[in-house]
């Protein structure tokens, strides 16, 4: 039974969803496809996506049959992100949670983005990467903040011509997006520049730097894709997984993951920074706020 925090805060949930299946699920030759599914849009990152995001992949891992999870995204772009403007922005919904943080939807100050925060970024996407079973992004358009967490946590990227990667948040005072996986996907002078200047990386810089495995034409993107998921299907599940598991702990021996929970800290130390400046989390950025900051800033660099 739920008993009410004693410094119960009512916050009022206001989504309407404009799609019940907010992810996409099918299986054929071993693989499994799971589809963003809120092109309207741009696949921006609600907690119903999330949770639909994890219960695909759930069910990936659980059927025997698959043996390659590819996650890509439906409409003109790959994801932009994490949900900070749609009507669908459902922050304060509670959700049946996938890890053991209480719920945030009643506490107070701080700690209610700080949980919610340690459920649906961190602790879903570190959840994503340790499944046993290879998974791979194929990206188009747009692959921004929250959209390079569902990037990165996949074991390979095969990226279009036409994509392009950002994690702009340094605009709002925040140094980089929850899952802080910067200097592992590039080299950190690199991610320095990435994070320092919020600029696009095109899909050719970022093959360049070795965050993306496969660089094609958008229109062989999906041909690539399943041709190389095709290859790795043909190994053994259980070979695939040690394989996984055995690189996965090397990054982590590396760093990886006592990096991530310090920068964590700080990212949620500037959160409260903002809130105490301007009395909003993310320093007064909206959805919209953030694409005309972005227009601007590609318009001051040409």
């Amino acid at each position: 039974m739920h008993t009410p925090d004693p410094e119960f805060v009512v916050r009022e949930d206001h989504a309407v969803y404009e799609t019940q299946e907010p992810v996409l699920y099918r299986v054929a030759e071993g693989i499994a496809t799971l589809t963003l599914n809120r092109p309207s849009f741009n696949n921006a990152q609600n907690s119903q996506m999330t949770y639909a995001l994890d219960a695909a992949l759930r069910q990936a891992v659980d059927d025997d049959s698959v043996k390659v999870i590819v996650l890509r995204g439906n409409g003109k772009h790959f994801s932009a992100g994490h949900d900070i403007g749609t009507p669908g922005r459902d922050i304060n919904k509670p959700f049946e949670r996938a890890h053991l943080w209480w719920d945030h939807t009643n506490k107070p100050g701080g700690e209610q983005l700080y949980a919610r925060e340690q459920e649906v970024y961190l602790g879903m996407c570190r959840r994503w990467r340790e499944l046993p079973k290879p998974t791979i992004a194929m990206v188009h358009g747009a692959c921004v903040a929250g959209g390079l967490m569902l990037a990165w946590v996949c074991d390979l990227i095969v990226a279009s011509d036409d994509a392009f990667f950002q994690d702009p948040v340094v605009r709002m005072g925040i140094p980089g997006v929850e899952y802080f996986a910067h200097p592992y996907e590039m080299n950190p002078r690199i991610a320095k520049e990435f994070l320092f200047t919020g600029d696009r990386m095109s899909a050719t810089r970022a093959w360049q730097v070795g965050m993306v495995n496969r660089l094609v034409p958008r229109d062989e993107l999906e041909q690539a894709t399943y041709a190389l998921a095709a290859g790795i299907a043909r190994q053994p599940r259980m070979g695939l997984a040690l394989t996984k598991q055995a690189i996965n702990h090397v990054e982590d021996l590396q760093g990886k993951r006592t990096a991530m929970d310090a920068v964590f800290a700080w990212h949620h130390f500037a959160h409260a920074h903002n809130e105490l400046l301007s009395g909003d989390k993310l320093g007064g950025f909206d959805a919209k706020g953030m694409a005309r900051a972005n227009k601007q800033a590609e318009d001051n660099s040409q």
